[in-house]
């Protein structure tokens, strides 16, 4: 098995919505892409599945080694061989790969997050980053399109702490900012339920509204010129979108169920997503 399909494999086999944006990309943007992916999912997995904190540590601490032997010497893991083709071709940073491991490694080491300024930094570091590396695959040239892409990030990430916030809470882990669940009169031992209260409605609810600020916060940023190289992101924020919509619509049946949107759905958002951004970026040039 090649690094690309290795990475290709691990892609394939998460189901992520990540997956389906990647469907109008061209071969090298593609590639890089994949490869991307493949290094973030290898870097959570190992947080998520490993049991042994300090193993978790350990195996964290070797892909740190590892990111600086693929932009210093030569890379030895197939997800990294991949990404040193992406390198030929785009300008990613080495410090974005090591501020994701850094999010990694909060993951090992807070449990919870004292308020949303603590909070937002794990965003960046577990999603902003991400998006900041995927504007330099894409191609971009307005100079807020950065800040659209790390805020785009966490709000991603907003949407994913409240879709899987049972799921979290069951692995001792909880997101939602402590001092919002104080106000709110949450206890952690009430995310362990599988119906919802008052209390955990009106949280659930400030959540999704802060989710939806950065969401409109980042679109507000992306220079327009740029909206067809970046529609990869566009097709992925629609998608994330739609699942947030679903969850507020179905009242946050979070604590029952996790919440996703069908592969059928995310297709059709995908084709819908960019044949739209295709006859706007044509109505910029008549």
């Amino acid at each position: 098995m090649t690094p690309d399909e290795y990475c290709q494999d691990k892609a394939q086999q998460s189901g992520s919505s990540f997956y389906y944006s990647f469907l109008f990309l061209n071969e090298t943007q593609r590639q890089a892409m994949i490869a991307l992916y493949a290094f973030c999912r290898v870097v959570d997995d190992i947080v998520d599945e490993c049991t042994e904190p300090m193993i978790a540590a350990n195996k964290l601490q070797w892909w740190r080694e590892e990111v600086h032997h693929l932009f210093h010497d030569q890379p030895s893991h197939p997800v990294s061989l991949a990404l040193k083709t992406s390198l030929k071709h785009f300008p990613l940073q080495e410090e974005y790969f090591q501020e994701l491991i850094s999010g990694m490694e909060m993951d090992l080491n807070d449990t919870q997050y004292a308020n949303f300024e603590d909070l937002s930094v794990y965003c960046y570091r577990a999603a902003g980053v991400v998006g900041l590396l995927t504007i330099e695959i894409l191609g971009y040239k307005g100079q807020s399109t950065p800040e659209y892409a790390r805020n785009l990030g966490i709000a991603l990430q907003l949407i994913n702490i409240l879709r899987d916030v049972k799921e979290d809470a069951l692995r001792g882990r909880v997101y939602l900012p402590k001092d919002e669940m104080t106000e709110f009169a949450v206890t952690p031992e009430m995310l362990l339920n599988t119906e919802n209260t008052p209390q955990t409605l009106a949280l659930f609810a400030h959540q999704a509204q802060r989710a939806q600020h950065y969401y409109q916060k980042a679109f507000s940023q992306l220079n327009e010129k740029d909206r067809f190289s970046q529609r990869t992101g566009i097709i992925m924020a629609e998608i994330y979108y739609a699942l947030l919509k679903k969850i507020q619509t179905k009242h946050f049946p979070v604590l029952k169920k996790r919440v996703s949107i069908n592969k059928l759905k995310k297709l059709w958002i995908a084709w819908t997503t960019a044949r739209r951004e295709y006859k706007h970026a044509q109505s910029l040039k008549s």
